[in-house]
């Protein structure tokens, strides 16, 4: 009886420190990967006219305000970063020209399932958009940045403007 509690003991002991030693080695490399994952993000950002903006499960963009130069190309980067489908919480950028109705294109988009929720008849109203995108999926557009002024972005799925909304400033 005695020699099983030793090697009990023992064994638990040797776990023990084992996982402890273990969970440092963890916690070092963890934190190699977050200062890499930063400045890579960092470097995406550099150029003012090269933008990244998620969307989320919570009909949130990361972003309220976009600042791009006049006369470049810019490159909008859409994630959606839910878990949800496109059917369920689909996710789009639509940048509108100027004096666009934001509020009366939402509505019109909402009619638009079949066509991604880019209401066909309202092409005049569009700079650019992206996909629909589900959970997990990306999209990139690139296109001319429009004249000098401020315009509006949103998500046209089905009453998301309402919240996925914010301002494209070209300066």
């Amino acid at each position: 009886m005695k020699t099983i509690k030793f090697l009990f003991t023992s064994m638990l002991a040797a776990t023990l420190l084992f996982n402890c030693g273990g969970d440092k080695k963890k916690e070092a490399s963890e934190e190699k990967i977050k200062l890499g994952t930063k400045k890579e993000e960092k470097s995406v950002e550099s150029n003012s006219n090269d933008v990244v903006i998620t969307g989320n499960d919570a009909m949130q963009f990361n972003k309220k305000e976009i600042r791009v130069k006049a006369d470049k190309t810019v490159k909008i980067t859409l994630r959606h970063i839910g878990k949800m489908g496109k059917d369920v919480m689909g996710h789009n950028f639509v940048l509108l020209k100027n004096g666009v109705n934001l509020t009366a294109f939402g509505n019109k988009a909402a009619n638009a399932r079949d066509n991604g929720y880019i209401p066909e008849s309202s092409t005049q109203d569009i700079i650019a958009h992206t996909k629909m995108l589900g959970g997990g999926e990306t999209d990139v557009i690139e296109f001319d940045a429009p004249e000098p002024g401020t315009y509006e972005f949103l998500c046209s799925f089905s009453g998301h403007y309402a919240l996925m909304k914010g301002k494209f400033i070209v300066e």
